[in-house]
């Protein structure tokens, strides 16, 4: 191919803490079961954020220049060898783990412990997969999803964080009829409110220091009740879980539901709400941590031991994609648009990072998930 032949395109790429720079880069044709994707829509998640503040993810740092993002979705613009079942204009929505397709965990179904697992936008593996901040992407074609007919970009954007959430409502067991709670209502936390109304639970609470974020979830019917925690400091390991209890009693008589409830998701990854969910959750309930936070923490773990209450974690998601699309075109997560208060360009990437971090725009609404058009 000559010099003249190479076309670009533009991608946001992040070279070290809060050094992203827009740059023009080759696209290439897309190879052997691949398809070439125009993105349309990314929504900006908190991993990213973390990369873009501190140039790392907990214990992944980034080695090399890095394109973030990966809650997206486009359009086919080309399609290489092999490659049957998607065409060019056909909508979809982008999965970013790319498994081995070979181990056992694949074999199993179970292909988010793929050892082998390169995710777009992550800096686990080296060389690292560039995410979806960029206007066209190559991507394996089996894992891009068509979109139903009524379901948005944005929308389809959302199935990446709603498998997060699927995926963990899978591995507890929920169902119609149980009484949730939900500690943290960002974005994750509001899905995971948003899906148990949707599977038909009969009470969703919610837990959060954020009132603002509270009333957003209570107004749009997310959660029929919530409470607002105060931020108490304790000095012992002892006086921490001493307020942890005190804390969870005080919610408990709020909602008035003294025995607790049956599944309790723990959506911040903060040790203290990690803490907490045990005390809240109902003898023979369940606790699934979803948020990531606070790496080695401290755990009242008689008080699950003794009342059988399962500790289970859940990482990123599989086989969710068709479940996810269904429920966003479905109409059953009501409000779920809501969930995207900004929209900005891919040329104002860093603008919206920055406006991710501070939680506020300059009108002081607030920003919960910001999602970046092209």
């Amino acid at each position: 191919m000559s010099p003249a032949q190479i076309h670009t395109q533009r991608a946001a790429v992040l070279c070290g803490p809060k050094d992203l720079r827009l740059e023009d880069r080759p696209i290439w044709p897309p190879r052997y079961n691949h398809a070439q994707v125009a993105v349309r829509a990314t929504g900006l998640c908190g991993s990213d954020l973390h990369y873009y503040l501190e140039g790392r993810n907990g214990d992944f740092a980034i080695q090399a220049p890095l394109v973030l993002g990966h809650e997206s979705a486009g359009v086919i613009v080309s399609v290489g060898p092999g490659v049957t079942k998607l065409v060019p204009g056909q909508r979809v929505a982008i999965e970013a783990g790319v498994m081995c397709e070979h181990c056992n965990y694949c074999d199993s179904g179970r292909y988010n412990l793929c050892k082998g697992m390169r995710f777009a936008s992550s800096a686990k593996t080296f060389p690292h997969l560039d995410g979806t901040l960029q206007d066209r992407m190559n991507h394996p074609a089996n894992v891009l999803h068509p979109l139903p007919d009524n379901c948005s970009f944005e929308e389809a954007a959302l199935a990446e964080p709603l498998s997060v959430l699927i995926h963990a409502g899978r591995r507890v067991g929920l169902r119609n009829g149980q009484r949730i709670l939900v500690f943290g209502v960002g974005t994750i936390g509001i899905l995971a409110c948003a899906l148990a109304k949707a599977y038909g639970a009969s009470q969703v609470m919610a837990i959060d220091i954020n009132q603002q974020r509270l009333d957003f979830s209570k107004n749009n019917g997310f959660a029929s009740q919530t409470h607002c925690l105060s931020i108490t400091q304790s000095k012992t390991p002892e006086e921490q879980l001493r307020n942890a209890r005190e804390n969870v009693a005080e919610a408990l008589a709020t909602f008035q539901v003294p025995d607790g409830f049956d599944i309790v998701f723990e959506c911040t990854g903060a040790e203290t709400c990690i803490q907490m969910s045990i005390y809240a959750a109902v003898t023979g309930g369940k606790v699934m941590l979803v948020g990531m936070g606070t790496r080695n923490i401290m755990l009242p773990l008689s008080a699950a031991a003794l009342r059988e209450v399962d500790i289970q974690g859940s990482f990123r998601y599989a086989n969710t994609y068709s479940d996810a699309l269904s429920l966003l075109a479905s109409g059953k997560l009501q409000n779920i648009g809501k969930l995207v208060t900004h929209r900005l360009g891919l040329e104002d990437t860093a603008r919206a990072f920055e406006l991710l971090t501070r939680g506020k725009d300059d009108d002081g609404n607030m920003v919960l998930k910001v999602m970046i058009k092209s």
